[in-house]
């Protein structure tokens, strides 16, 4: 009824009474901000404080004069009200713009409010238009809108704005104390907490939630009961999880987890409210950022103790986790599995490692999770191998490749040392150390390549085939290895292996193959991994002896590489039965 009535827009009211004090009133004025921050009631409360005969001297409404009296009775012919979400049409408009040519017989101004102004048609926007830039000195415009940008910058800069903020929290819970005292409600703080949590910012959410939760609690408004009735997550939950793993128990996470689930909640719900109460406790560490905490004394408290026992580290971490987790909430084909994962990493955040890797960074290791059953195993030592200067940097760069080992294996064998520090002494081998020998270089067949696991010994030029069969090949067997070891190249020789598809590998005198290559540049690129080629494909043919030679193509030998449409070509010139059964199906080529 009054401009004291409204919650939390200070601001505004004052604006609006000042400008009933003076007389200095524009003929537009638009409000704008999301639901139930009080557009619509400040547009009623102002366009019956204009009209007042005798308002006060702070710029309310005197609610005895005639004016005032019609207007809290609904029978004013001086204020009109719109909803534009359903009466957005031209012919809408020009019924509220005929209404304009009558002057007001009681009162000053014709205040018309339209609603939801933004559902107005650009034809309705612009039949509005006219009117709206010279209107008749005694008419004023109140346009209340949620989506400012939808609505035509004409209309706009015609406009006097007003932007009405969010509710903030304490100002919800002061307001619906005031309303459970006049109603006679018993109520906790915590409750209206949530209450007003629940409403993000809107004072009509909030009073409707509030109603539903005095009925259901019968006028007996409780924490437990308002956590109840809106199937909210208790955040003591977020409290357990938190202390839970800074202690590193993943087992009583995950019953924490089941038991969450089982009530019906879901698991990207825990992890997003998760993520809130870390960021909360991260703005509690500091007394300068507490204030942004918009909870209870109470709950404030406890952020601030639960602060104090976590690490900053541990807060960013875990924040990064659920963040990632979040991300690929939606995505994921195993939601619990997904949510179960992040939970253990958060837990093992503060989880020390109990040996330190290779290199320059320790090896992160993930312990025993559940129980301790690991069972210490004692792990093989890696054979030694002799090789030159010149395979030592390919080695290196292998060695420092992260390496993965079984969970039993308690102990690492070290691959490459850091350039800095001192050699740690070699593991002692009580077996019998194998025979090294002198060799040129280090390499991998194609077949693995990828999983860098077994390597083989070259020579300079050629590979040392480490098979013993001598199993005979055909040419389609030799044509359908030759692909298959294209098709196992790694990623970055991806453009070689599609060259390389094309190359058609003929059995001269077995078990010599000879491959013709049309492209000198082509050439170029295969002969330094010829004995790579040869080892690979000795080892899939099953034949020590294959030998490979490569010669540049002829002129008459080249062939043109056709396209899958000069392929289709030939395919249904040699055969009209595919060509007849493309017309009957009406079938292009794409």
């Amino acid at each position: 009824m009054t401009f004291d009535s409204v919650v939390g827009q200070s601001a505004l009211t004052t604006t609006l009474k000042n400008a009933v004090k003076s007389g200095k009133l524009a003929h537009a004025f638009l409000f704008c901000g999301p639901r139930g921050v009080g557009k619509t009631t400040c547009a009623r409360i102002f366009a019956k404080a204009i009209n007042c005969m005798n308002p006060t001297a702070d710029g309310e409404a005197c609610n005895e004069c005639e004016s005032c009296q019609s207007f809290n009775e609904q029978r004013s012919f001086n204020i009109f009200e719109l909803d534009a979400a359903s009466n957005n049409s031209v012919e809408n408009i020009k019924t509220l713009m005929e209404q304009t040519r009558i002057p007001p017989q009681v009162g000053k101004y014709k205040v018309f409010i339209i609603d939801e102004v933004h559902m107005l048609s650009t034809a309705a926007f612009n039949a509005f238009l006219k009117t709206l830039e010279e209107p008749p000195s005694y008419v004023i415009f109140i346009l209340a809108t949620t989506e400012k940008h939808k609505i035509l910058p004409t209309i706009i800069s015609r406009c006097q704005i007003y932007d009405f903020d969010r509710m903030s929290v304490p100002d919800i819970i002061n307001h619906l104390k005031m309303v459970a005292e006049k109603e006679g409600i018993r109520y906790e703080e915590e409750a209206l907490n949530v209450i007003a949590e629940k409403a993000d910012g809107g004072m009509r959410d909030a009073l409707s939630i509030f109603d539903q939760c005095a009925s259901f609690s019968q006028n007996d408004i409780t924490y437990a009961k308002v956590i109840e009735n809106l199937n909210v997550l208790d955040s003591d939950n977020y409290f357990r999880i938190i202390d839970l793993s800074l202690e590193n128990k993943v087992s009583d996470i995950m019953l924490l987890l089941n038991s969450v689930i089982a009530k019906g909640f879901d698991g990207g719900h825990l992890i997003n409210g998760l993520a809130a109460h870390v960021r909360n406790v991260l703005m509690a560490k500091d007394e300068q950022t507490l204030p942004l905490l918009e909870v209870s004394e109470r709950v404030k408290e406890r952020f601030r103790e639960q602060a104090k026992r976590c690490p900053v580290t541990f807060l960013y971490d875990a924040l990064k986790i659920m963040n990632r987790c979040d991300i690929n909430y939606r995505q994921s084909s195993n939601k619990r599995l997904l949510v179960e994962l992040t939970l253990i990493e958060v837990a093992q955040i503060t989880q020390e490692d109990d040996s330190p890797g290779a290199g320059r960074r320790p090896a992160r290791r993930i312990k025993s999770l559940f129980q301790k059953i690991m069972v210490n195993t004692q792990s093989k030592p890696a054979p030694q191998v002799a090789v030159s200067e010149h395979g030592m940097r390919r080695e290196k760069a292998a060695s420092q490749q992260p390496v993965v080992t079984p969970a039993a294996n308690t102990a690492n064998t070290a691959t490459a040392a850091n350039a800095s520090a001192p050699a740690a002494p070699a593991p002692q081998n009580t077996g019998p150390k194998p025979t090294p020998k002198k060799l040129g270089s280090i390499i991998t067949t194609f077949d693995n390549l990828r999983n860098k696991t077994q390597r083989i010994y070259i020579k300079e030029e050629d590979t040392e085939v480490t098979t013993t069969e001598n199993v005979p090949f055909t040419q389609e067997d030799l044509e359908r290895e030759w692909y298959a070891m294209c098709t196992r190249m790694p990623q970055s020789m991806v453009g070689l292996s599609s060259r390389m598809k094309n190359i058609s590998p003929t059995i001269t005198d077995f078990p010599h193959i000879e491959l013709v290559i049309d492209s000198q540049l082509l050439l170029d690129e295969l002969t330094p991994i010829r004995g790579r080629i040869r080892a690979t494909m000795a080892k899939s043919l099953h034949n020590k002896d294959i030998q490979f030679s490569m010669r540049l193509a002829k002129a008459e030998e080249t062939k043109k590489i056709l396209s899958k449409r000069e392929l289709f070509d030939n395919l249904r010139k040699e055969n009209p039965a595919i060509e007849k059964l493309r017309q009957l199906l009406e079938l292009e080529m794409n």
